[in-house]
C-alpha cells in the first residue's frame, strides 16, 4: 500500500498528465467526477501516468457514484465514475451515449467498532440483512453470536452507519443483500440510493469510515482500502457456499472468474454472491463512464490513450492498494471497446 495517498484529506484533486503534442497553450484540461470506491487507485494511476507524460490537467472530484452519473448524464464532465452500472432508464436520459469501462475489482466489507472486542467477527447473510433492516438490534443477538461462539459480544444496541449520498458502494452492498434476503429485496431493494430502514448517514467512504471509527458499537460498510487505511476491524462474510470468507486479493479475484468469460458487451454486470468456497461475496467491478462521441480531438486521443494504459500497465498497481486487477479476458475486451469512442 502506498502511504502517500491520504483518503481522509482528498475530496477533489488535480493531477497533471501529459500529451505535449495535444496540449493547447501548454495545458489540456480534463474533468471527471464520481465514485469514492476506486479513488485511491485512480489517484495512483493519474500520478504514474503523469510521470510518463505531462501538460494535461485532469481534475477528478470524489463525490460518489450518484454525483458522477448525474454529471456525465448532464454532459458537464469529460468522464464519470460509478460502482453501480447505470440503468437503462438513466442511459436513455443521458445527453450523450455512454460507455461503461471496467477498471478494477474491489470488495465492500462490514466494518465495526465494538469496545473490548478485537476478534474478527463472522457475519452471516441473515445477520447483515437483519442489522440493516433494523430487526437485529443488539450485538449479542443470537443471529450474530451463534457464528461467533468464542467472542463475548455486549448487549449494547447496534449503531448502524450507511451512506447519505448516492453511492456505488451502497449499490454493491444492497445488490448483495437483495440476492440473499427476500425481505430486503422486496422491502428495500438495491440502488445507489435507497430508503434506509435505519442508520446514521455518512458522506462517502470517508464519512462512513469516520463515523464508525468515532462511534462505539457501530457497524458500517466501506471499500476494503478504507478499512485498511483507517485501521478498522472488518469481518468475514458468509458466501454462497456457506463459508465465512475474509476479503483479500485472492477472494476478490475469485468472484470475477465466471464473469470474465460471460461478460456482456456493455460491461454492465453484477458479481455479488458469486459461487465458490473461496469467493468473497460482496465484490464488484467499478467503471469509468466515457462518452462514445468526443468532439475535441485532443481530449479524445488523451482519454483513449489513458484507458489503454489503464487496462494494461496500469493494472500492475491494483493489488498494492487492495484492488483486484481486471481478468485478462476483460482487459482485452476493454481495449477493443475503445474503438467505439469516436
Amino acid at each position: 500500500m502506498k502511504k502517500g495517498v491520504s483518503i481522509l484529506t482528498i475530496a477533489a484533486l488535480a493531477f497533471s498528465l501529459a500529451s505535449p503534442a495535444l496540449a493547447q497553450n501548454g495545458v489540456m484540461s480534463l474533468t471527471g467526477a464520481g465514485a469514492t470506491f476506486p479513488f485511491p487507485i485512480y489517484s495512483k494511476w493519474f500520478d504514474e501516468y503523469h510521470k510518463m507524460k505531462s501538460n494535461v490537467q485532469i481534475n477528478y472530484q470524489s463525490i460518489g457514484s450518484g454525483g458522477g452519473i448525474r454529471q456525465i448524464t448532464a454532459g458537464t464532465v469529460d468522464f464519470g465514475a460509478t460502482d453501480g452500472p447505470m440503468t437503462d432508464a438513466q442511459l436513455a436520459q443521458s445527453k450523450v451515449q455512454i460507455l461503461h469501462i471496467p477498471t478494477v475489482l474491489g470488495a465492500v466489507v462490514p466494518i465495526y467498532n465494538i469496545p473490548g472486542v478485537s476478534a474478527e467477527l463472522n457475519f452471516s447473510r441473515d445477520a447483515l440483512a437483519g442489522i440493516y433492516l433494523g430487526t437485529i438490534k443488539k450485538w449479542n443477538d443470537p443471529a450474530i453470536t451463534k457464528h461467533n461462539p468464542n467472542v463475548r459480544l455486549p448487549g449494547e444496541n447496534i449503531v448502524v452507519v450507511r451512506r447519505s449520498d448516492g453511492s456505488g458502494t451502497t449499490y454493491i452492498w444492497t445488490d448483495f443483500l437483495s440476492k440473499v434476503s427476500d425481505q430486503w429485496k422486496n422491502g428495500v431493494g438495491n440502488g445507489t440510493s435507497v430508503n434506509w430502514p435505519v442508520g446514521l448517514g455518512g458522506k462517502g467512504n470517508e464519512g462512513v469510515s469516520g463515523l464508525v471509527k468515532q462511534t462505539p458499537n457501530s457497524i458500517g460498510y466501506v471499500e476494503l482500502i478504507y478499512a485498511l487505511q483507517n485501521n478498522l476491524s472488518y469481518g468475514r462474510v458468509q458466501n454462497a457456499a456457506n463459508v465465512f470468507v475474509k476479503a483479500d486479493l485472492a477472494a476478490t479475484t475469485a468472484a470475477a472468474a465466471g464473469a470474465a468469460k460471460s461478460m456482456p458487451a456493455d460491461f454492465r454486470v453484477s458479481i455479488t454472491n458469486a459461487p465458490g468456497k473461496g469467493t468473497y461475496p460482496i465484490v464488484s467491478f467499478t467503471w469509468l463512464l466515457v462518452p462514445t462521441t468526443i468532439q475535441d480531438a485532443g481530449k479524445k486521443t488523451v482519454i483513449k490513450d489513458f484507458l489503454k494504459w489503464m487496462a494494461t500497465d496500469g493494472q500492475t498497481y491494483a493489488s498494492q492498494l487492495g484492488y483486484a486487477p481486471l481478468p485478462k479476458e476483460v482487459a482485452t475486451k476493454v481495449i477493443a471497446s475503445l474503438d467505439k469512442v469516436k
